[in-house]
């Protein structure tokens, strides 16, 4: 297989424009910015940018507008903490994508940024839209995606841009992502662990199915587990469960046992009669049906630390329960703090995946270690599952 063309230190960039792909798509709350992760994990390759004189434009989106201009959607609070973060001249461009807009950047200097409005405001960007793409390229001499989480997408700033510009590479975000998956899936160090959570399995079915022949253990946690604890006979109460699993989780089963790969299920559990209620510990056998699973028991984090310790990998992905409620965030922190501690003192790999779980883990006061951060969902997920990624692909 072809490889990726990384942007590389000997590239020279002096007094050329970059357009620049990043993922700045965060969680705003009264147009306050949530969680800056996203941000903060761009700054040293734009600062590096700004030491070699480059002139850049970064294109960015913000949630799904549907090619609506939404002033709720706005990347106005980014642009203005982008500004507070950077030793330049930040300027934001509200305008038209068009045949003159090249023009009306004449004034950008070396160093300086530009930031377009949210690129999804242009219904032509989910469309992957020609004319589009080649007025997109038509504003830089070097394209660079650093955005691996928009990756699996179709989208003109990610993928009909590459056709109409003379270079285009990765950027050092998006390899350091693709080497961490790399790290579990091709260049593994054994045993490897995989924690998966989230709600839904018929979502997450393939990338368990591509795990089971390449990992030691799954464990399995949050409102997923449920699936299983129903099909081994125990009744969950009022927990969520997605209807017709049955036939999904046999296979899982059968690929399991046919691989070697353990399949871990929670033992024990927390509960509550509603979603902010306080929580009670209690076995499988004994949850009454107007209770709802809302987190792992101390057995089941017991039994998942004593996983993690004859693990050399672990890749998480899904919280173990409803974080927003702090009582019920006891299993993910747990989970957060044995993983951390063991990549400080055992030289663990430790690949934590999607956004819930790293919201998740700011929720807590702790500080905590890991190897990578991937700040990408579906597009994580796709690369786990083996999928050829069409941002990635045009790259090669």
């Amino acid at each position: 297989m072809d490889k990726i063309k990384y942007f590389s230190e000997n590239i020279n960039v002096q007094s050329k424009t970059i357009i620049l792909r990043l993922d700045l798509n965060v969680p705003l709350n009264e147009k306050k910015i949530q969680d800056k992760t996203r941000i903060l994990l761009s700054l040293p390759f734009l600062k590096n940018l700004i030491v070699r004189k480059a002139k850049i434009i970064i294109i960015s989106h913000l949630g799904r507008p549907k090619g609506i201009k939404n002033n709720e959607l706005s990347l106005t609070p980014i642009y203005k903490f982008l500004k507070e973060q950077l030793e330049t001249n930040v300027y934001f461009f509200m305008g038209d994508i068009n045949e003159e807009t090249k023009s009306k950047f004449s004034y950008l200097k070396e160093g300086e940024i530009i930031l377009l409005e949210n690129i999804r405001f242009f219904k032509e960007e989910s469309q992957n839209d020609e004319n589009f793409s080649k007025k997109l390229a038509s504003l830089g001499d070097i394209y660079i995606n650093d955005a691996f989480s928009c990756s699996h997408r179709k989208q003109a700033s990610i993928h009909k841009i590459t056709e109409y510009i003379k270079e285009a590479y990765a950027g050092p975000l998006l390899e350091k992502e693709v080497n961490a998956i790399n790290s579990i899936v091709k260049n593994k160090k054994s045993p490897v662990t995989c924690i998966i959570g989230g709600s839904k399995i018929s979502t997450k079915i393939n990338v368990i199915t591509n795990l089971i022949k390449n990992v030691n253990n799954i464990v399995i946690v949050g409102a997923m587990a449920n699936n299983f604890l129903t099909f081994k006979g125990f009744k969950v109460g009022k927990s969520i469960v997605e209807k017709n699993s049955e036939k999904i989780i046999d296979s899982i089963f059968f690929e399991a046992k046919k691989y070697n790969c353990n399949i871990s299920i929670p033992g024990d559990c927390s509960v509550s009669k509603d979603f902010e209620g306080s929580a009670k510990i209690k076995k499988y056998d004994s949850i009454e049906e107007n209770e709802i699973i809302l987190d792992i028991g101390p057995k089941t984090i017991k039994n998942i630390e004593n996983i993690i310790d004859q693990s050399n990998t672990v890749l998480w992905n899904g919280p173990a329960g409803y974080f927003e409620n702090k009582d019920f965030s006891i299993g993910t922190l747990s989970i957060a703090k044995k993983i951390s501690e063991n990549t400080s003192k055992k030289s663990l790999i430790s690949i934590l995946g999607g956004g819930d779980t790293i919201s998740a883990i700011n929720k807590g006061k702790d500080k905590f270690t890991f190897t990578h951060l991937s700040t990408a969902g579906g597009a994580f997920l796709e690369y786990l599952e083996g999928k050829d990624l069409p941002g990635l692909n045009v790259l090669k």
